[in-house]
Order: structure tokens, then sequence, then C-alpha cells
């Protein structure tokens, strides 16, 4: 009968599965369009990564230095995208900024994110 061997449940399975993460981790953000809207992009790595290569037109505020920029980016009333070299720092920078009550997106890594947008 169709639809009852062990590939269909295996593939029902996946399905299931896949409905799960994105209920747990939502789905990706149109990160292009934020920025199309005006977000900020906020580089979170030291200032001498920053000068090796950035994305044009982004800020740089070290990760350590964020809590002490929040207040002043809240003002600026708009979304951030933070980025560092892998994720990670900018990550720490997102839990920050969201604790101010600051719209943000962890970008990941500054180079990925520039190709996403483009």
């Amino acid at each position: 009968m169709y639809g009852s061997g062990p590939c269909h449940r295996n593939i029902y399975l996946k399905s299931k599965n896949m409905f799960a993460l994105k209920k747990l981790f939502g789905t990706k953000p149109d990160l292009k369009a934020i920025k199309e809207k005006g977000a900020i992009i906020l580089d979170v790595r030291t200032a001498g990564e920053f000068k090796t290569g950035h994305i044009p037109g982004s800020l740089n505020i070290a990760v350590d230095h964020v809590a002490s920029y929040a207040e002043e980016l809240k003002k600026k009333n708009k979304p951030v995208i933070t980025c560092c070299r892998s994720g990670a720092r900018s990550a720490v920078a997102e839990s920050i900024l969201k604790n101010a009550g600051i719209e943000v997106y962890n970008g990941g890594s500054w180079n990925e994110l520039l190709k996403e947008l483009v």
C-alpha cells in the first residue's frame, strides 16, 4: 500500500523533526530586508580586527564595550544586526542588547553577513 513503507515513515519523521526545530528556534530572519529598512550593522570585534576588513557602513564597538553603548544605540530607535568573526561574540552582544530592550539580530560572521546583504 502506498505511503506505509519505511521510506514514507522516514520522510514523515524528518518533516516532523524539522517542524519541531523551527518551532524551537524559529525561522531565520531576512537580514537583508531588515538592513534595507535602516538597521544598524554592529561589528563587535576589536578595532584591530575591524581594520582588517568589515562591512561598509558598519559601526565598530568591541563586545566588551557593548553594554556601555546600549542606551545610545537604543536612542537611535533602529534595529541592530550584530556580527563578529565567527558569530560567538555577536551572540553575546545580541543578548546584551536584547536585555536593554533593543530589537537585535545575530548576523553571525561578518564576511558571511556581507554576502547575505549584497
